[in-house]
């Protein structure tokens, strides 16, 4: 008796009827593909040499003489996978015999099965996390033609929700629910970092370490590079300001309310009351003074932003070392590490970076770092390829949609593996355009 799986792809589906004749439909195709944007992912890959860096990362502890399927092609298999949208390891019982995902791997036949790739993530540990961020932080470097100026590297934290008996699985108070407390690093929209932690900690636990190893390395390769931390008042921790002065790292940082601060600006905000409850528009400054917390050794740059408005007062504090105006720097600068929060989102619910149900921390590490390597490649599609299209700016859902799900019919002989696209797809021009800029030299 054929599984369900079987008779799905063999019976007939009524679609109904169009005047005098039968709509049906049947899953025997043959060689189609929903999938045909994964050529582009693999072109980029390719350009970069990401996937091939990030499988020297791994150790390969099986018999060379018995491998069928290699670290780079699961790895591969697995990114392309996730940017194309199939998060689950069993979405790969079928995708493996994908023959435009077997091109764009590299292979000439099926690829692996979801339990195979599943062994892969047990193979991992933290020296593997370790060498898969270097490989975040070599091909950053490796974007730039020039050295820059100036890198802003934005710090920032959040919650990855767990439903299962993980390990390193703590309740949270502030997000109310069981779960890991992931670190991520952006400069601008590149990620450095995605580093897992649970959730029991100081919510800027590690930073410090991190951003004073972002720093000494992107030094060695820029010696002259302006540096700025970024973040909120999470990140405002007496180590991380000293390692800035003392490295000459410029900081912006979050500096949380309390009765001092609140004292300090206490008259501005009632005159700025007064004004709102006269005039009825909302009131709103930017200023600055010099303030010492009890653990600070020493008196640092604060700048204020008081809004008052019919939901009351609403002040905000940051410390820096910079100088400049205080309204450019909180307003043009500080206000802008809100974007992280967009790469956040589009790392961990357009590329599935949440999805950490392994039983094992760093498998669940090297499931987010996969979905970070998925993030490079869509961000970097978009910098190398799309650049003056209507999709230069694109966030990973729409690309998916208008750029990645596209239908072909394939052809594979000895001579020449063809791939026979919609006729009529919206796209054609993009996705042309896209892909020579990704073979041009």
């Amino acid at each position: 008796m054929p599984n369900c799986t079987e008779k799905t792809q063999t019976s007939k589906i009524e679609f109904g009827r169009l005047g005098r004749r039968v709509v049906e439909g049947r899953f025997d195709g043959g060689s189609m593909t929903s999938d045909a944007g994964v050529m582009l992912l693999g072109a980029t890959d390719r350009r970069l040499g990401l996937i091939n860096a990030a499988a020297r990362c791994i150790a390969d502890p099986r018999d060379p003489l018995l491998i069928k399927h290699t670290v780079v092609d699961m790895l591969r298999q697995r990114v392309y996978g996730l940017a194309l949208g199939w998060e689950e390891l069993n979405d790969h019982g079928s995708l493996r015999q994908d023959v435009a995902m077997q091109t764009a791997v590299g292979v000439d036949a099926d690829i692996a099965s979801a339990p195979t790739l599943c062994r892969l993530e047990k193979w991992t540990n933290r020296s593997t996390a370790w060498r898969l961020h270097q490989v975040l932080v070599e091909q950053f470097i490796a974007s730039f033609k020039a050295a820059p100026e100036e890198l802003v590297l934005d710090f920032d934290a959040t919650d990855n929700p767990l439903y299962g008996q993980q390990e390193g699985r703590f309740f949270h108070g502030y997000y109310d629910s069981y779960c890991y407390l992931p670190l991520y690093v952006f400069c601008g929209q590149q990620l450095l970092c995605a580093y897992l932690r649970p959730s029991r900690i100081d919510g800027a636990r590690h930073a410090a370490a991190i951003l004073k190893l972002l720093v000494t390395r992107l030094r060695q390769h820029w010696p002259q590079v302006r540096i700025v931390f970024r973040g909120d008042s999470g990140f405002c921790r007496q180590r991380t300001i000293n390692y800035c002065e003392r490295a000459g790292v410029n900081y912006i940082i979050g500096l949380a309310r309390n009765a001092r601060l609140q004292g300090i600006t206490e008259f501005m905000e009632l005159a700025m009351k007064e004004a709102f409850e006269h005039t009825g528009v909302k009131q709103r400054e930017i200023g600055e003074f010099m303030y010492a917390a009890q653990s600070w050794a020493k008196e640092r740059r604060v700048i204020t932003r008081l809004e008052y408005g019919e939901q009351g007062n609403n002040p905000r504090y940051v410390v820096t070392n910079l100088t400049g105006a205080p309204q450019a720097l909180y307003d043009d600068l500080y206000c802008q590490r809100g974007e992280a929060e967009n790469r956040i989102k589009e790392a961990q619910v357009g590329l599935f970076a949440t999805r950490t149900s392994c039983q094992q921390f760093q498998s669940n590490q090297l499931r987010m770092l996969l979905a970070a390597l998925g993030y490079v490649l869509i961000e970097r599609l978009r910098a190398l390829a799309l650049k003056g299209t209507k999709l230069a700016t694109a966030q990973v859902d729409t690309l998916r949609i208008k750029l990645l799900k596209l239908a072909a019919v394939i052809t594979r002989n000895t001579r020449r593996i063809c791939l026979y696209l919609a006729s009529n797809w919206p796209s054609a021009d993009i996705f042309a355009h896209a892909m020579r800029q990704l073979r041009s030299p």
